[in-house]
């Protein structure tokens, strides 16, 4: 009997994209049950590999060549994404990932915690603008600095200045400089709005701000995590905007949230967000069964990551949802089943060398 699979899995961040990982699901699949069909349908939920989710979805996207400062402040070779147009949207939607402009990973092993900024993320942001898209999604995870989204507003024509009237050291170091913020040569919004992708809900400042809770994963020590802090209290304090500091999500990427809010953007889940844009549901309806997965399903999984809305949709269609993830530790018991690949493997780092590999291995195991 012929099935119908649908494939949709998050990143296997730092291993494996969540486009190769739904086409080393199904290769390995197929191993097993090759009569089956699918639909691969890569996730995120505004992090590393949200351009891929929308360019494996709509047709007709096509990837826009941009050149951008880098976290570490040299030039990075990126690209946005820009959506068909529509009858409401005749300029199209441009989506942009700070991942891939800003993000951490950028960096390598190397952390900057008080220079990396958000500024080529910005870059990009203008560079869609520039080109006359009527609607923007930005996807803001995984970001490598905690600068409140100064350099994106500045690369977007904010003036963020110091006491001598010049502008302040990019990234978390300069906050604690800023005398005053001119946004009267912001750029305005596109006419379709500006939708922000996030899983993150937490504030800009305090105990479960991005200093306090993120902070530490960009290479702040405690000591530098509370003068972050201080220089993002203040930085909301220039702009008289301590109100949208306490939104949640503020905090998401470092606080680029905050910047996004002040600029006028909607701040939505991600993983929600991106499912509804590429008619994930509709995918779902009438297939056998779902496979999801991500890096390292815990505790934390079911807070808006991409694996627990895909699981929530294929339950709400009556359609059974089986896991794959680098690491399990957590409850499984809600799925039809679970493959870890460091099980099948025999350990973390033999998964991590050869992620494809063992994606393979699981979806044969899978399928059987």
């Amino acid at each position: 009997m012929t099935r119908r699979i649908v494939v949709a899995p998050d990143s296997f961040k730092g291993s494996i994209t969540a486009a190769d990982a739904a086409v080393a699901i199904a290769e390995g699949w197929v191993r097993t049950s090759p009569a089956d069909s699918f639909a691969l349908r890569p996730m995120a939920d505004g992090g590393e590999g949200t351009l891929d989710a929308f360019e494996k979805a709509v047709p007709g996207a096509k990837r826009m060549r941009v050149r951008v400062t880098g976290p570490a402040g040299f030039g990075v070779d990126a690209t946005w994404l820009r959506l068909p147009a529509t009858d409401d949207l005749p300029g199209g939607t441009g989506v942009v990932e700070l991942a891939s402009t800003s993000g951490i990973e950028l960096l390598g092993d190397e952390r900057r915690p008080f220079t990396a900024s958000t500024l080529g993320f910005g870059q990009a942001i203008a560079a869609a603008l520039t080109a006359g898209v009527s609607r923007l999604v930005l996807g803001i995870g995984s970001s490598a600095s905690t600068d409140g989204g100064a350099g994106m507003l500045t690369a977007l024509g904010a003036r963020v200045l110091n006491d001598f009237g010049a502008s302040v050291t990019p990234g978390a170091g300069g906050l604690d400089e800023i005398a005053s913020v001119d946004i009267s040569g912001l750029r305005g919004l596109p006419d379709g709005g500006v939708t922000v992708l996030t899983d993150v809900t937490n504030p800009l400042t305090g105990d479960e701000g991005a200093a306090r809770i993120f902070g530490p994963q960009k290479g702040l020590d405690e000591a530098s995590v509370a003068q972050a802090d201080a220089g993002l209290r203040a930085f909301a304090r220039v702009l008289d905007a301590e109100a949208l500091a306490a939104v949640p999500g503020a905090g998401a990427a470092g606080g680029t949230g905050f910047g996004l809010l002040l600029w006028g953007a909607e701040l939505v889940p991600g993983a929600a967000a991106i499912a509804d844009l590429t008619g994930l549901a509709a995918d779902i309806e009438g297939a056998d069964l779902v496979v999801t997965g991500e890096g390292r399903f815990d505790g934390q999984s079911a807070a808006g990551k991409a694996p627990a809305h895909v699981a929530a949709l294929a339950r709400e269609a009556g359609v059974p949802v089986a896991l794959i993830a680098g690491a399990i530790d957590g409850d499984t018991s809600a799925f039809a089943g679970s493959v870890s690949l460091t099980e099948v493997a025999g350990s973390t780092d033999a998964a991590l060398a050869d992620p494809g590999r063992w994606l393979r291995d699981a979806g044969a195991q899978l399928a059987g």
